[in-house]
């Protein structure tokens, strides 16, 4: 009898034993499951920028976790958010990658460590060499990586494929940057400073594409390529400050190659110096110089440059396109850019003697 009975307790010890035993291993399968669970989905670094609305919900945020590979378990992950009381979640976009646990992520949407966009502002009247400047001060890319791709002619290539107003005219051996003058200027959002060139140059023909897209068929009508026009906008750009002038200007520049003479515009044998306006007067020998983007140059009668001289603005477009209907064959600009036009060249030279004398005309050295 007694021998039954402490058999019947080594029975009930060895199940409380077993029972505690086996508790023990769920518990510490549960840790090491949720361990496992909240760690991080990978060792490689695959981005993702993810968009915590205001007000989202925890069920939401987690499935859009659970979407983009960034948790292992959505359980998991509230569990994580239960016992550690989190509800104070901040709005705005957020760079997660697959490397981090959940602790990490929760800490960048709970302290708002919020993916900070850059804004770049490209500004018409400006050339490439100035975009590649501009595009090395704001992102990780170098002036060098600017140059370096538009001279890639496996992507221009590409880039003619895919937009319209792209054509071979910009492989013209004798342009200095086949985007010139393409690549429209505007504030655009880049996701981040290691943004890439290609992406910006994208971004920027894309726009040009809409604005350009809006007179498509009054380009055709002109009787001139957009390559054509777009040298005259380039042109319109950089001598006229005001809607009326550039009208004016475009009228003048149709007229002098309607007479087939030279359009003898200092602008482009600025550009064709490599010399940015403004920043000092031209030589004589400048002024001089044979290039396919000098209009002062000799044998350049009835003819445009080879190709755009800077940006353009939508309403520089317009003024080619819609031009004034004027018998102007002359213009001149002070040194305040205010334009005066003129039908004869005495007209012109009266001009540019009171210009002279007032202190406001530029002087060739």
């Amino acid at each position: 009898m007694k021998h039954g009975m402490e058999k019947q307790k080594n029975k009930v010890v060895i199940g409380i034993v077993s029972f505690i035993i086996l508790i023990i291993i769920i518990i510490i399968s549960c840790i090491i499951w949720y361990n496992t669970s909240i760690s991080a989905v990978g060792s490689g670094e695959e981005s993702k920028i993810i968009q915590i609305q205001k007000g989202q919900t925890i069920d939401s945020i987690v499935d859009l976790l659970k979407e983009n590979n960034l948790i292992k378990s959505k359980f998991a992950f509230k569990l994580y958010v239960k016992f550690n009381k989190i509800n104070n979640y901040q709005a705005g976009k957020y760079d997660l990658n697959s490397s981090m646990n959940v602790k990490q992520i929760i800490d960048n949407i709970v302290n708002g460590n919020v993916y900070e966009q850059i804004n770049i502002t490209f500004l018409e009247g400006k050339t490439i060499r100035w975009y590649a400047n501009k595009i090395e001060q704001e992102t990780s890319n170098s002036a060098q990586d600017v140059y370096n791709l538009l001279e890639n002619e496996e992507y221009i290539n590409k880039l003619i494929n895919k937009y319209w107003f792209l054509t071979d005219d910009i492989k013209n051996k004798d342009i200095y940057y086949p985007l010139e003058g393409y690549l429209f200027p505007d504030t655009y959002t880049f996701e981040d400073k290691d943004v890439s060139v290609e992406k910006i140059f994208e971004i920027l023909l894309d726009q040009t594409d809409k604005v350009f897209s809006k007179y498509r068929k009054d380009i055709q009508n002109t009787g001139y390529t957009t390559h054509e026009l777009l040298t005259m906008a380039s042109i319109v750009e950089m001598e006229g400050a005001r809607e009326v002038d550039r009208k004016n200007i475009a009228s003048v520049l149709y007229n002098r190659l309607n007479a087939n003479m030279s359009l003898g515009i200092d602008s482009t044998t600025y550009y064709a110096s490599k010399v940015e306006v403004g920043t000092r007067d031209l030589y004589q020998s400048e002024l001089n110089a044979i290039n396919p983007y000098n209009t002062r140059a000799i044998n350049m009668e009835g003819k445009l440059p080879v190709g755009p001289i800077s940006s353009i603005s939508d309403a520089s477009l317009q003024a080619v396109i819609y031009p004034n209907k004027t018998e102007y064959l002359y213009f001149s600009s002070d040194k305040d850019r205010n334009v005066y036009f003129s039908k004869t060249f005495k007209e012109h030279e009266q001009v540019i003697n009171t210009l002279k004398l007032q202190g406001k005309w530029y002087n060739f050295n």
